[in-house]
């Protein structure tokens, strides 16, 4: 079943991941008053790619650019450890961004590449915070469902404060947001940007090599025009 992440009548609408796991059960309000919740902070964001590389996660796009970006545990902490998890398995490494809205988001972390896809791994419950939704912000996709974020998520390409609040924001392009820019746009773009691999800073994996893509028989070079013309 196709998923918004959206309202119907929102014309710029994000496909949410699917129901690939049951949310998290709430804590009913009796376990809530026996433990209490410790109040959740809010740091600054750190530009520094050279610190705190644990929190660093690193995306080698098809179209030859490394884009770095900071996760932020303390603004969500179990959505930063899921992203974590399945970027130390190879989840991430080869999907499609399969819809990129120009002016709006890119969207990616579906390994069917049509946005109904996820991991094997139970949704997450929501950790909705007070921080905006920047340029250059990456946050979860979902379904209707607050509970249903599982692994898609999107980086915003200008501000949508209509997210805030309703989408859990993880974290922040901190180097090279011209690299997201460049991504393809397309619902599904014709010839796609893909994560060729996703790390952690901290792992120290070396830049893949990207293989470029051999002209189609149709394109026409100056140096076809100017060969001789065999039988």
């Amino acid at each position: 079943m196709l998923k918004n992440i959206f309202a119907a009548a929102a014309t710029l609408a994000l496909l949410s991941a699917p129901q690939a796991g049951f949310a998290q059960d709430e804590a009913s309000s009796e376990d809530a008053a026996a433990t209490p919740q410790a109040p959740r902070t809010y740091d600054k964001l750190n530009f520094d790619a050279a610190e705190d590389r644990d929190n660093i996660w690193v995306l080698d796009l098809s179209n030859g650019e490394r884009v770095m970006i900071r996760l932020m545990p303390n603004w969500a902490p179990n959505h930063v450890e899921r992203i974590k998890t399945l970027t130390r398995q190879g989840f991430y490494d080869g999907i499609i961004f399969h819809r990129v809205i120009d002016g709006f988001m890119a969207q990616s972390g579906d390994p069917t590449g049509t946005g109904q896809g996820g991991s094997e791994l139970p949704d997450l419950k929501e950790e909705f915070n007070p921080m905006p939704h920047l340029r250059g912000t990456v946050s979860m996709a979902r379904a209707a469902s607050e509970d249903s974020a599982n692994s898609q998520f999107f980086i915003v390409f200008y501000p949508r404060f209509s997210l805030d609040k309703r989408y859990t924001n993880f974290g922040r392009v901190i180097s090279n947001m011209g690299g997201v820019d460049a991504i393809v746009r397309g619902e599904p773009p014709a010839n796609p940007t893909r994560i060729v691999q996703a790390s952690i800073a901290s792992d120290d994996k070396p830049v893949p090599v990207v293989r470029q893509t051999a002209p189609r028989p149709t394109d026409i070079s100056a140096e076809m025009l100017s060969a001789p013309i065999s039988e």
